[in-house]
């Protein structure tokens, strides 16, 4: 089910601080920089040896993200799988008695399809699972 780690979402301060740091200190190149509104949150895509780190800043006190740094702290939020079909994937998931956040896919950023998998099923990680969009 599934083919590959997609992303791991680190939840930060100050997006432009985390960018510099990740790109000056360990070299990382960044791809992009983008907002996305449904979630209140600004994201920038950095990647190594294929696996790409997304840093998410909130642009709202409203978002999961200001909520998860108010209670936690900044740091690692979730690991993202990629999966090919998201719809099988959540059904599967489903039979196995997973807790879903998601139960159907929502639009994702960068143009995908994702899903939460809840913490309290997966031994307290947030995981999500990823489809790209087929053009």
């Amino acid at each position: 089910m599934l083919k590959k780690i997609a992303h791991i979402g680190i939840a930060v301060e100050k997006l432009e601080t985390a960018v510099e740091m990740y790109n000056k200190v360990f070299g990382l190149k960044l791809h992009c920089i983008e907002e996305f509104l449904p979630q209140k949150v600004k994201i920038a895509f950095l990647e190594i040896d294929g696996v790409k780190i997304e840093l998410l800043e909130a642009t709202s006190h409203e978002s999961a993200i200001a909520k998860f740094i108010e209670k936690k702290g900044a740091g690692i939020h979730h690991i993202a799988f990629e999966v090919d079909n998201i719809e099988k994937a959540i059904e599967e998931l489903k039979v196995k008695n997973f807790s879903l956040i998601d139960e159907k896919p929502r639009e994702g950023a960068h143009n995908t399809k994702v899903a939460f998998l809840h913490p309290k099923s997966t031994g307290g990680i947030l995981l999500e699972l990823v489809e790209s969009k087929k053009d």
